[in-house]
């Protein structure tokens, strides 16, 4: 009998409907009706007919949903992932005993009549008739094909599902129809191989290896009699028969399987009774699907690759066609996941931040020069149950790639980019300004790339600690991260020239809406994701080349056939002269600024700490010649109460957190953990500018324009804290 997708047996309807199909349809046999150039005996001896059309593509090698296979780039199983638990196996892969137990209960007479049965049909019609409902179907193993076929390409569509078999005279005769032409090119051996892989046996397993291993945990080719005989039987009924649910009765369809078997002398009767006598012994394997199985914690990027292949138009150019895509499966799917970094942010992730702390924390490692995304870890393990703190929301990507719905702010690690871009409109690392701890600018001196203003009103804004008021160049500011000096920084390069450098270098919004041209970008207002911002500073180690993330190597088709897969755009976000600039300036920060406790011993290495408005997200970004990292930790629920302040995480406590006092230590292990200790890359050295020459500090000098030193009033007028720019006036009162 066909697949059944439930239950244990027919309704009534579907009784009386399949009884009239099946007497009706024996009449259309017997007549020739609708079966030109063939009468009902020559059909039913030699099951073939002439002036027909040509099979269907479908039927003779028919488009199995099997599973997928995602691989690390050094070919180990991350996961496995399927619609359909099956792997297609050739008929020699099957075992004797169960090619020659599914014939027997599924159609004895398979080798001996053409595609349609006439003795069967006529059987059928007699029992059927004798007991009043549908005790014998007759259709044969090959219409059970041929039906299976479109079942199968109907999905998990109700519709189709139910179009595909409706008990109708039409369907009956088309199904017939392409039956004849199936036996007539295919041959009978190649029909029981297609059957026995397209069939469904209960437990999530489709075709024959899937639920050998399913329940007995060995491939289709070592099935022994008595379990060959329970397989078998499971397809007329496969949650009724179900050995796991219900020993006693799957024993008993067994059992007739063996019986039958010994009828048409495939065994004798005294392996059936041998084979009826032992008890069934299951060994039974879970099923595994999903990126829930992955390893080192890699169910985050499992997704994302997922995500990858429904949303990248190189797979498809319509959202339908690369569904169909997903789930026909059969895919080896080669990424770019390095396991070391892998096992090292999954490492760095859970190792200051544990799954049920208030705040999550996420990592995510990219691979300058290339783009490859190596790593991404996340202090919350992948799943689907709540109480155990599970999620599949990917904190580390945009939305539209499971991430959360707009990104997180990311403070100052902004920073760099304004630095970047002012270098690039020539303005020296040595640009100094002087200023208070705390200024207000007008927003109308910001213009948009449209040349409108940013706004109208003011922009108050001030630095982390009240001391923090002096004069300050590029590099002492970034080292510090001072607010006031990149507000003006930014003021004297143009709004717009900072946001096409961030543009340039990949920064997006984790909403995929474009960035907002604000004055307070600098200062890291807007909101962007881990991903984002690592590839981000990737570009820097890179000197000034920025790559677009890819997540997949290569894909290869079930048949052996190559796709095409995304492929990393390069492009020039800066000159290697920005660029080493701006590698020298954050090695500071590294070494003695705001990310010492950040800083790797052995290599050269450079970064920024970021933290946000009330301490809602705090980052770590950074980076050597050959590894970016981002960190972020923060609120991953949504609650606006989770600021961190006076807050245990990880079972630390911490007054305040900061950039450089969590995210910072987390980089540092999910580096030291990635990084190869023999390959240690330097960066391209170059003379930064500084404001503070090394004779003033000899002499002692007090003046200015002495970085982080209080201004004093310019020629001893009281009241005048203008800061003495070089190049730069500002009007009296600027800074309130």
């Amino acid at each position: 009998m066909a697949k059944k997708r439930s239950g244990g047996g027919l309704t009534g309807t579907q009784q009386a409907a399949k009884f009239l199909g099946v007497s009706v349809l024996a009449g259309a046999v017997l007549a020739g009706i609708a079966l030109p150039a063939a009468g009902a005996l020559g059909l039913a001896a030699k099951g073939t007919v002439e002036g027909f059309d040509e099979i269907p593509s479908n039927l003779k090698t028919p488009p199995l949903s099997q599973r997928t296979k995602i691989l690390d780039s050094e070919g180990g199983l991350i996961a496995t992932v399927y619609s359909r638990d099956r792997t297609v196996v050739p008929i020699d892969k099957i075992s004797p005993y169960m090619q020659k137990a599914i014939v027997a209960i599924e159609d004895g007479r398979f080798y001996e009549h053409g595609a349609v049965d006439l003795k069967g049909v006529l059987r059928a019609i007699n029992r059927n008739a004798q007991s009043g409902g549908v005790s014998e179907g007759a259709s044969t193993l090959t219409q059970q094909y041929v039906k299976n076929v479109f079942v199968e390409e109907a999905g998990d569509d109700p519709e189709k599902v139910a179009q595909a078999t409706q008990q109708t005279i039409g369907r009956k005769v088309r199904e017939l129809k392409f039956a004849i032409q199936v036996e007539e090119e295919l041959g009978k051996k190649k029909i029981l191989e297609n059957y026995l892989n397209i069939t469904f046996f209960g437990q999530q397993a489709y075709g024959i290896e899937a639920a050998s291993q399913r329940y007995f945990s060995k491939h289709a080719a070592d099935l022994n009699l008595g379990e060959a005989a329970m397989l078998a039987g499971l397809v007329q009924s496969p949650s009724r028969y179900d050995p796991v649910n219900d020993i006693e009765e799957a024993t008993k369809r067994r059992n007739v399987v063996l019986q039958r078997m010994a009828d048409v002398k495939d065994i004798s009767q005294a392996e059936a009774d041998e084979a009826k006598a032992a008890p069934l012994k299951l060994k039974v394997k879970a099923p595994k699907n999903g990126c829930i199985t992955a390893v080192s914690g890699a169910g985050f990027f499992c997704d994302y690759v997922r995500k990858t292949i429904l949303t990248d138009p190189v797979f498809g150019k319509t959202a339908e066609e690369r569904q169909k895509l997903w789930n026909l499966g059969g895919l080896t799917v080669r990424t770019t996941l390095s396991p070391r970094a892998q096992a090292a942010a999954n490492e760095a992730a859970t190792a200051k931040v544990d799954k049920d702390d208030p705040v999550a924390a996420s990592v995510v490692q990219v691979q300058p020069g290339t783009g490859k995304i190596l790593s991404m870890g996340q202090s919350r393990p992948y799943g689907l149950d709540p109480k155990k703190h599970e999620t599949t929301l990917n904190l580390g990507v945009a939305n539209r790639m499971g991430g959360s719905t707009y990104g997180f702010q990311v403070g100052s690690t902004f920073k760099p980019f304004t630095a970047a871009a002012a270098l690039e409109k020539g303005i020296s690392p040595a640009q100094t300004y002087t200023t208070p701890w705390k200024i207000e600018l007008e927003k109308s001196s910001f213009r948009t790339c449209k040349g409108s203003p940013s706004g109208y009103d003011k922009w108050e804004l001030q630095n982390e600690l009240e001391e923090e008021a002096g004069t300050w160049d590029m590099t002492g500011a970034l080292g510090k991260s001072i607010n006031t000096y990149f507000a003006l920084l930014e003021q004297q390069t143009g709004l717009c020239e900072t946001v096409q450098m961030a543009r340039k270098l990949g920064y997006e919004r984790g909403d995929g809406k474009p960035i907002e041209e604000n004055a307070s970008i600098t200062l890291g207002g807007e909101v962007s994701t881990p991903l984002s911002m690592a590839s981000a500073y990737a570009a820097f180690a890179n000197r000034g080349l920025y790559c677009t993330p890819v997540a997949i190597e290569s894909v290869k088709a079930a048949n052996g056939d190559k796709l095409n897969v995304p492929q990393t755009k390069c492009t020039r976000a800066m000159s290697d002269r920005t660029a080493d600039t701006i590698n020298q300036m954050l090695k500071g920060v590294v070494e003695d600024g705001t990310g010492t406790k950040a800083g790797l011993s052995d290599r050269d290495n450079a970064g920024k700490t970021g933290t946000t408005n009330d301490r809602m997200d705090a980052w770590f970004v950074g980076y050597t010649p050959n590894l970016s990292t981002a960190v972020w930790v923060g609120d991953d629920v949504g609650e606006k109460d989770t600021s961190m302040f006076r807050i245990t995480i990880g079972g630390e406590y911490y007054p305040k957190v900061c950039g450089g006092c969590l995210p910072g230590p987390i980089w540092k292990i999910a580096m030291t953990g990635a990084l190869d200790a023999g390959q240690t890359p330097s960066f391209n050295t170059v003379s930064v500018p500084r404001a503070d020459k090394p004779e003033d500090k000899e002499k002692g000098d007090q003046g200015p324009n002495k970085p982080g030193k209080p201004n004093k009033p310019r020629d001893g007028k009281p009241g005048d804290r203008r800061p003495n720019v070089p190049g730069i006036t500002l009007p009296p009162g600027i800074f309130g």
